[in-house]
């Protein structure tokens, strides 16, 4: 179609939008909205057809909202080389004004009737009636465009939503879905920057500054005073950056106040952001540790990706500088967000099943587009025009966190860590399944593209990059190829390693066949001859793999390798031999207060541990739970470390006259049917001829009494198998009791006896360690004294006063008015429990229409409870206000099966979809708490595909969790730092 009347209109020697750009031939065809600020502000709506952008202003912009018809006048039509176009177009042209890339996606004709699409699309168009499903980022589902025939323009149209599960109610603003940055940008700011997209001329933009931020932006001079001085003389940081850096080094604990003020003086010049960093590596070490000064994270199971964000235009590449921003394009979108120019560093991971990193679904993503892509960051090298490589590492981590948790967006998450307490972390890491731990000195610098003593990395199973070099014929019912031959680079040769057969399943195995068929040669890529007991096919050396193994042979081969996946971003000529050095307490070779790596001194405060003792019991560990699981690999999802308390729960140190080791209760756990009722749980040990306990936890003396006490009658279940379970389930359950008030529910004689709530302690006569917090009471108009649960002496002094179940408040001691979460609660009363699935799967669905992340557990009494996380951001009035207009959208849906009523009497045979938890002192059981129910169920955390026909509540409980958590691991670990964004649906409550 024709173009003349978009070219006459422009001078493409002053605008940077594109001449020309015909559309790529393909089965998909695309659609784009620019937010356009020109004379008017309006969006532009453009749909792709026979080659070239159709287009519409939409002076509103476009609404998910069906009773919102919005006008929509067609104007000429745009090349299609114009969907990328976003920046200034300068005063005097033709739309001068900024244009911002809204939204973008794919769309396709709600009824094409068999015809060729391009051919149906323009039908459509010349009826006056198009019809289409949308697919992007914030335009989704069924829209219509509808000609407006017989007013007095001919070129207005109307859009509108279809009624679909996309739609919602009350209105729709495109605004409040617009960053701030955009909306705060002056059209016609003036300058020469150059664009990222076109490398043409356009205005400087102008800086958004956010007094929240301890990141704020850094103020231009444009004037030509200023560029003339800065010939003259050195360019001095400006004030507010300066002011920035050194507030948020100096924001956290953790940055040495001695260091502050050295270090922000290191950021004092203003330096240009290079086009491409190195990331800086670490060092394989054989054995985790504890030390101050050092902290320790998630070793992520992805790819290593840097993003550079100048200007909101945002690049993402590899370690080697291969472009990501194709392949992880949501991952792109989503740092150009940031209102800072910034340079990350971080790993691009798909969280799978359990919320762990799942490299082999990353490796499908390219194809597939599913899975749950993010990018977890840990370090920052530039901020607004400072490189910060010479800041220590918690300087750095302090100013990431603080843009990571502005940004605000859940596929870009800032990793966190653990301080001192590395083989805790490990510990953790093995039960989990991780690939392993990374140590870092909290002191170091920035080391750009060089391996570095100042990190380390620690695997809980031996892995290794290897060089695919051939493949040998299939055997029995094997198709396509039998095993790899694998090799390594040593002195510029390739070594081999060994064949590598175990790990594929069919789909895999083709897939590595196809990839390797293009580079067959005759000619094998070693110099000596290998072994074989099957004819070989030699390939060129360019692939690279991933293996696991159980360990190096004496002649240098991997023993019982299992293939992981392909690494593309690994060249193969930089694949070596990966031996882990040896890490011990410092030595000969090592001054005091340093740790030693193969004899090199690395500075680090010593803690006393056993560190290799540790490693050798979280290997055996990894080794059970990958048996238990098929041998799968995972590393923790979006952010089991950053769940992670630096101040992590103490063990036990069990006093001389307490033998109580909690063996019982592991053997029942592991007997424990995970698909059935509890049956009988041993009894627990105890001191002879007492029927009491006594336990040292966190250096407290804690007395437990009458722990032969049944509290189950049926199940014959203790008042101390309780208390051990507990203890059992400490490290997963204080987590998300820290800092929050308690009301105890005491069943002093078990679920049958009398039962009583306490709030108010008598501070007089409780031990002098238990945490409490006070709060007024209206209705008593004085002081009530809440219990504080932070560590297991206490939680074992709760349990002793009979307290079966653990009520937290939703928010924290720090923040009482503002709650962590935002509760569902799905009571089935008198109607099946399928219902409650039905109800509680379509809360979720709602939310994620929304992209609001939520989590759900079982109540451990009847229903289901699903957790909105809020990020501690809204005070419980708006908390609330969510709740019930969520309530009510579940409600709209599902007419038949819930109610939002809370008398009995109204919702007889339905779900009812409570909104009422979400008030401050309310309280609701926690995750992992048992219930005074029969069977002595558990709150369960759970995975959304659990949510299903074949979900029993009465499956979970207090015989089976700890089995299940040894498995499964801790499905909330990230619970509490995923912070959602509710604001849009806060807006449509508001205006209901």
């Amino acid at each position: 179609m024709s173009l003349t009347t978009y070219k006459k209109k422009r001078d493409f020697k002053q605008t940077a939008e594109p001449a020309a750009g015909k559309a790529r031939g393909g089965d998909q065809h695309i659609f784009v909205v620019q937010r356009h600020h020109a004379t008017r502000l309006h969006y532009d709506f453009r749909l792709e057809m026979d080659g070239v952008l159709k287009s519409w202003a939409v002076p509103k912009g476009p609404s998910l909202d069906p009773a919102d018809k919005r006008l929509a006048m067609e104007v000429e039509d745009h090349p299609y080389d114009y969907k990328d176009f976003q920046g200034e177009i300068p005063a005097g042209n033709y739309g001068a004004g900024y244009v911002y890339l809204w939204d973008k996606g794919t769309y396709e004709l709600l009824e094409s009737n068999g015809k060729p699409f391009d051919k149906a699309a323009l039908h459509e168009w010349h009826e006056g009636n198009i019809k289409v499903v949308l697919r992007g980022k914030k335009l989704k589902g069924e829209f219509a465009l509808v000609k407006m025939k017989g007013g007095r323009d001919a070129n207005a149209w109307l859009l509108i939503k279809h009624k679909d599960k996309y739609a919602v109610t009350g209105g729709y603003n495109s605004e409040d879905f617009t960053p701030q940055r955009v909306i705060d940008k002056q059209r016609g700011s003036g300058g020469e920057k150059k664009t990222a997209a076109s490398g043409k001329a356009a205005p400087k933009k102008a800086a958004s500054a956010t007094k929240k931020s301890a990141a704020a932006t850094t103020k231009k001079t444009t004037s030509k005073k200023a560029a003339s001085s800065a010939k003259k003389k050195p360019v001095k940081k400006s004030a507010s950056a300066t002011k920035a850096v050194k507030k948020a080094a100096s924001s956290k604990k953790a940055v040495a106040t001695g260091k502050k003020k050295a270090a922000t003086e290191k950021a004092e010049r203003l330096t240009r952001m290079k086009e491409f960093y190195k990331p800086m590596l670490t060092t394989l070490v054989d054995e985790p540790f504890d030390r101050e000064g050092w902290v320790f994270e998630t070793k992520w199971d992805g790819y290593r990706a840097i993003a550079n964000v100048r200007e909101g235009e945002a690049n993402l590449y590899s370690r080697h500088q291969i472009s990501f921003n194709d392949q992880y394009a949501v991952i792109k979108t989503a740092v150009e967000n940031i209102p800072h120019n910034v340079v990350l560093d971080g790993e691009v991971i798909v969280l799978g099943r359990n919320s762990r990193s799942d490299f082999q679904a990353l490796q499908n993503y390219k194809t597939t587009r599913k899975g749950n892509l993010v990018y977890e960051v840990f370090d920052l090298l530039h901020l607004n025009g400072h490189d910060l490589e010479d800041l220590t590492l918690l300087e750095r981590k302090t100013l990431l966190e603080e843009i990571i948790n502005q940004l605000n967006d859940p596929k870009v998450q800032y990793s966190g860590h653990v301080a001192t307490k590395g083989l805790n972390l490990f510990k953790k890491a093995a039960k989990a399944g991780w690939e392993g731990i990374i140590a870092k000195n909290g002191s170091s610098n920035y080391t750009e593209g060089n391996r570095s003593l100042n990190w380390l990395k620690i695997k809980i199973l031996n892995r290794q990059e290897a060089v695919i070099c051939g493949f040998t014929e299939p055997r029995g019912s094997r198709k396509k190829m039998g095993a790899l031959l694998l090799g390594v680079y040593e002195d510029g040769r390739l070594e081999y390693i060994g064949h590598c057969g175990g790990g594929f399943n069919e789909k895999l195995l083709n897939d590595v066949h196809d990839r390797l068929l293009p580079y067959v040669q005759t000619k094998s890529p070693f110099d000596r001859k290998v072994p074989s007991n099957m004819p070989v096919t030699w390939v060129k050396p360019v692939l690279v793999c991933e293996v696991k193994f159980s360990e190096w042979t004496g002649g240098g081969n991997l023993r019982q390798p299992v293939f992981i996946a392909l690494r593309e971003d690994k060249p193969a000529k930089e694949v070596k031999r990966e031996l882990p050095k040896h890490i011990a307490m410092a030595g000969k070779k090592a001054s005091s207060g340093e740790v030693a790596v193969n004899g090199t001194a690395v500075k680090a405060k010593p803690v006393a541990k056993k560190a290799t003792a540790a490693k050798t019991a979280a290997k055996k560990t990894a080794s059970k739970t990958a048996a238990k699981t098929g041998a799968k690999k995972a590393s923790p999802g979006k952010s089991a470390a950053k769940a992670t308390s630096s101040k992590a729960p103490a063990k036990k140190a069990a006093s001389p006259k307490a033998p109580a080791k909690k063996a019982a209760a592991k053997a029942t756990a592991k007997k424990a049917s995970a698909s059935g009722p509890v049956k009988k749980m041993a009894a627990p040990q105890k001191v002879a001829g007492e029927n009491d306990r006594e336990l040292v936890l966190n250096r407290q003396k804690v007395i437990l009494t009458n722990q032969q006490k049944i509290y189950w009658p049926k199940e014959k279940i203790t008042k101390g198998q309780l208390i051990d379970y507990y203890l059992e389930v400490a490290d997963y359950l204080l987590p998300h009791l820290k800092d929050r008030p308690l009301s105890l529910n005491r069943f002093p004689n078990g679920i049958d006896g009398m039962s009583f709530y306490q709030k108010d302690l008598d501070v007089k006569t409780i031990p002098s360690w238990l945490k409490t917090f006070p709060v007024h009471s209206p209705s008593s108009n004085k002081m009530v004294d809440y219990l504080v649960c932070n560590n297991e002496a206490t939680l074992a002094y709760m349990i002793n006063l009979g307290c079966i179940e653990v009520n937290p408040w939703l928010s924290r001691t720090t923040k009482p008015d503002y709650p962590d979460y935002i509760v569902i609660d799905l009571d089935p009363g008198e109607i099946g429990f399928k219902h409650v699935v039905t109800t509680a799967n379509m809360v979720h669905t709602v939310l994620e229409d929304y992209g609001i992340r939520s989590f759900c557990k079982t109540s451990g009494a009847t229903g289901l409870h699903i957790y909105i996380p809020t990020g501690g951001r809204h005070p419980y009035e708006t908390c609330r206000l969510f709740a019930e207009y969520i309530a009510g959208q579940v409600h709209a849906q599902l007419p038949g099966i819930t109610s939002v009523t809370r008398a009995k009497s109204a919702r007889l045979n339905k779900i009812y979809v409570d909104f009422l938890q979400n008030s401050k002192g309310q309280t609701i059981a926690s995750a992992y708490s048992v219930r005074p129910k029969p069977g002595a169920t558990v709150s369960t955390p759970l995975h959304w595909e659990e949510v299903n026909e074949k979900l029993n509540v009465k499956n979970f409980h207090i015989g089976n969790t700890v089995s299940r958590l040894k498995a499964e691991g801790e499905l909330w670990a990230d619970i509490i730092k995923v912070k959602n964004d509710l604001s849009s649906v806060v807006k449509n409550a508001k205006n209901e």
